[in-house]
């Protein structure tokens, strides 16, 4: 790194004396900041003020106005260069550096002249930290070391007390001290953060000689031979930084500064370098050999691209935020040139390229660690350390510091299947790879052709890596780190840190299927037994495991593209499932659920599956139990590999029942799944549940309802229901709130006298309460009365909590009686966040009338927000569409609404002119919401 020029006082009667302008800048030095034309003007202003407030007020004048125009002109010099991040953080700095120097020369040379100073009135004026780096963004902290040789003195303390009152009113965040040479002693080595702010000192102005006595104590008193004890302390205080931001690499929302793989991560390296190596340059290290030219590529690639995007970050928000906010992330891509390709937007590609950095980033530290850990610089980790006696390796391998080494690099590449052996080794013993071994191996990748994809060795040892040893996530992650997995399977390379741009997804398209392969290992080695019991028992009846983890490793391969990322993901698992060693009828199952992977997920959440059409439909598709057994343990493998809070036991209760239906059906005939035989039974249950009721109660119950309410709803719902019913007066609304613990909600039932409109004041009830509806149905009586079941969740998608139901039935009793009008109330509450604004749903609206036997499904697929689901029914509502029941689906900000609907002669609709009558409305009163909940 080249660090911007020193900046020193010039005497105001010898501007011979100030140092060179710096000439890599991102503009000249003289348009940034013109320094010599800036102190001229300067003075003649002070000259003229009577007083110190006077001096101090000009002085802020002048340089706040030249500081603004300097930063003006950085800022759009960047807008044209969007990538010159070093010349961009010089640039900050020198305007800093300007700003100091001259504010000292004010309080030295005008404020507080001291013609005669005496040994004790002496200041270096020193840049530490980021600052004596030479590295700031725009709103970067300016962290300053007031230096002194001996206790502070009247004269030191006017001198720095008139400085920070400047920097102060020019609206500077200044980091300050006064201390002596030996309070930096003593100080830095008591703490670790004030020791590497002293590492990075940089001297300013005033006594040069003072600062050089500072820098030579340091070395000779401080750093010198503790380089051992300042190299932990760096890399735990990175492993507590890692945790605090979520210990992820691919973290949605990263933090450019603080995050794993980001600036600081490359900051600890610069610091770790100068302390151990004593050299503040980096390229130093290529010399040294402890980078390779191509690593040391690498690293400055990724450092320019960090820096570049905290620079736009610091410049869009116009204050130090450090976090790529999903709204900022929209605004950074664009500052920085991005532009939507190949049916992926800009901030997705963007993004991708933010976390191939941050993950260059990891690759670089590891290297520079692993030298230092053959210097004995560094520890063996703390786990190898544990190990007496490390596991025998085969031929051609050795351990050193507990990790598996490569015995003889020549030897090694010679047999270019050797690097898949690497992986099958490592996974065998239990040993972590060397990183000599990782860097041998991504220096080599050109060894992995066609001739050693099509090997069937090679085939056998991958398949072995997610079959065999247990732990198949490890091998596959350190090879999609390195590159090996992309140069096997070239095409997962276009997925590699491929980021979704949504609330859902939690990881980048590599990680989630990563993720999905060890929720799949972990069903296998029983460790979710009781949360995934009939997954667990599919897989210990027995299952074909190679078209299983192979489905999963294929999956989403096709994402990124314009077509639909399952039909084209099924095209390219169709040429790479042969060339992994699987024979065609596994590679045809493979295909099969690769295209259909999503098939099962969509049934079980945007459909009614207590309608025998549905389960119809999905029997037919899958068409055998093999195939549905697989399709089942994919889903759950990938819902669960989305992110850590996205499965949950509504989606588990939703998919075992779907799945115990369509086996039934498969095994015992679709006649088995018809509505007469569902009635039937729920009537004999209800006659059990309900012994203890009049034999004529209980006719009149069985009889007042339709063929639907016995088919959907479980029979605690209809024992509930007989009871609101029992009795109930025309003028009366009854309400059971109930904890549904089976599907992680809280189930609502209403019973009350029917009337138009019903659903929608039901729903803008729920609304009004903050609540989530993820199922409703309702069902109208052979005696005119409602029956309504809601399955609601809190904003944190989970049941209510008991202390909160009566309040719940409150704020609901009273929308239906009419006391609060949920159609101005729910205004206020109808809004979407500002940081989640930059996502975009497309609204898609599809009237399907194959779906279902008695009703047309209209399903609404849109952005999500609170007021969304009233204001769909309200408008079904209003234009006499009957809705039977609502099936919610919600994928971060997308929502899909299915509703079962029918018109107000009970028929559906197949008339086109009033399909698209309707789409218009629905549209309209979606884009009616998105205006109130973004105004």
């Amino acid at each position: 790194m080249t660090l911007p020029q020193e900046a020193s006082a010039a005497p105001v009667s010898n501007p011979a004396n100030t140092p060179a302008l710096p000439d890599d800048l991102i503009l000249p030095a003289a348009q940034i900041f013109d320094r010599p034309a800036v102190r001229e003007a300067l003075w003649a202003a002070v000259a003229e003020a009577a007083d110190e407030r006077a001096v101090r007020a000009a002085t802020v004048q002048l340089l706040g106005r030249a500081r603004d125009e300097g930063r003006a002109a950085i800022a759009a010099a960047l807008a044209l260069r969007p990538f010159e991040a070093a010349g961009t953080t010089r640039a900050y700095t020198w305007i800093t550096d300007c700003l100091v120097t001259l504010t000292w020369e004010v309080a030295t040379e005008r404020l507080h002249r001291n013609a005669n100073p005496t040994k004790g009135e002496q200041i270096a004026v020193i840049a530490v930290g980021g600052y004596g780096r030479g590295e700031m963004a725009p709103f970067s902290d300016v962290d300053l070391l007031f230096l002194t040789p001996y206790k502070i003195t009247a004269w030191a303390e006017s001198v720095i007390e008139s400085m920070l009152y400047v920097f102060w009113d020019l609206k500077l965040k200044v980091g300050h001290s006064s201390r002596t040479v030996k309070d930096c002693l003593r100080l830095g080595a008591e703490d670790y953060t004030i020791r590497t702010a002293m590492l990075e000192h940089r001297f300013l102005t005033g006594n040069a000689s003072l600062a050089k006595d500072l820098d030579t104590r340091l070395w000779k008193e401080l750093f010198n031979g503790t380089a051992r004890e300042f190299v932990a302390a760096k890399l735990a205080e990175r492993d507590a930084r890692h945790e605090k931001q979520g210990g992820q690499r691919y973290v949605v929302e990263p933090n450019v500064k603080e995050g794993k793989g980001g600036l600081r991560d490359l900051q600890s390296l610069y610091w770790i370098a100068k302390y151990v190596y004593h050299t503040g340059d980096t390229g130093k290290l290529v010399s040294r050999g402890v980078f390779r030219p191509e690593e040391y590529a690498t690293f400055v690639k990724a450092e320019t691209f960090l820096w570049a995007v905290r620079c736009h970050l610091h410049l869009l928000a116009g204050r130090p935020l450090e976090q790529l906010t999903f709204d900022m992330q929209v605004s950074v891509a664009e500052a920085m040139g991005y532009t939507d390709r190949g049916g992926r937007r800009a901030v997705e590609i963007f993004m991708q390229h933010y976390f191939r950095h941050a993950t260059s980033v990891g690759d670089v530290t590891r290297i520079l660690l692993t030298s230092l850990e053959a210097d004995h610089t560094k520890d063996a980790p703390l786990l190898m350390r544990m190990f007496k006696r490390p596991p025998r390796v085969r031929e051609g391998y050795e351990v050193i510091n507990n990790r598996i080494a490569i015995s003889d690099d020549k030897a090694f590449l010679a047999a270019k299947m050797n690097i898949l052996r690497l992986y099958e080794e490592a996974l065998r013993t239990g040993l972590l790879i060397h990183p000599n071994a990782m860097r041998l191996v991504a220096a080599n990748l050109h060894l992995i052709d066609d001739d050693m994809r099509n090997n069937k060795e090679a085939q056998r040892i991958f398949l072995d890596l997610m079959l065999k040893h247990g732990n198949p996530d490890r091998a596959l992650r350190r090879m999609n780190e390195l590159g090996v997995l992309s140069a096997f399977i070239p095409e997962f390379e276009p997925i590699v840190a491929m980021m979704q741009f949504n609330m859902y997804h939690h990881y980048t398209v590599d990680e989630h299927i990563i993720q999905c392969i060890w929720h799949l290992s972990e069903l296998e080695n029983g460790a979710r037994v009781e949360e995934l019991p009939v997954a667990t028992q599919i897989l210990r009846d027995g299952i074909n495991r190679k078209v299983l983890y192979t489905a999963l490793l294929l999956h989403d391969i096709g994402k990124g593209r314009d077509e639909d990322h399952s039909i084209v993901g099924a095209q390219i698992a169709r040429k790479v499932a042969p060339r992994l060693g699987l024979g065609p009828k596994d590679s045809a199952t493979v295909e099969w659920l690769v295209r259909h992977h999503l098939l099962m997920s969509d049934m079980a959440q945007k459909r009614d599956i207590a309608d025998p059409r549905t389960v119809r439909d999905f029997a037919k598709a899958v068409q055998t139990r093999e195939r549905l057994d697989l399709l089942l343990v994919l889903t759950v493998c990938d819902i669960r590999g989305v992110g850590p809070n996205t499965w949950n036991n509504w989606k588990a209760a939703l998919l075992r029942a779907l799945y115990r239906q369509t086996r039934n059906g498969l095994e015992n005939g679709m006649e088995a799944l018809n509505r007469e035989r569902r009635g039937t039974e729920a009537k004999r249950l209800l006659t059990d549940a309900l012994s203890d009721w009049d034999a004529k109660d209980l006719r009149t119950e069985k009889a007042r309802h339709y063929p639907t309410y016995w088919q959907g709803l479980h029979v605690t719902a209809h024992v509930v229901f007989a009871n609101l019913l029992r009795d109930l007066g025309t003028d009366e609304i009854r309400i059971d709130i109930h904890p549904d613990d089976d599907r992680d909600a809280t189930r609502v039932c209403f019973a009350l006298v029917d009337h138009p409109g019903i659903f929608s004041r039901l729903a803008g009830a729920l609304a009004l309460v903050g609540a989530n509806v993820v199922d409703a149905r309702t069902y109208t009586s052979k005696d005119g009365f409602a029956t309504a079941a809601f399955w609601i969740q809190d904003a944190d998608g989970s049941p209510y909590e008991s202390t909160r139901i009566p309040r719940l039935r409150q704020m609901i009793s009273k929308t239906l009686r009419g006391e609060i009008v949920a159609r101005e109330a729910i205004k206020d509450k109808d809004k979407i966040k500002k940081r989640e604004r930059a996502f975009k749903v497309p609204t898609s609206i599809t009237f399907d009338n194959e779906g279902s036997e008695i009703y047309t499904l209209i399903e609404v697929d849109t952005r999500d927000r609170p007021g969304l689901l009233y204001d769909l029914t309200r408008t079904l509502a209003a234009h006499n569409v009957y809705i039977a029941s609502a099936v919610i689906a919600t994928y971060g900000e997308q929502v899909v609404d299915t509703f079962y609907v029918k018109d107000m002669f009970g028929l559906k609709f197949y008339s086109g002119a009033k399909q698209k009558s309707l789409e218009k409305k629905l549209r309209d009163a979606i884009e009616a919401g998105v205006v109130r909940a973004t105004s």
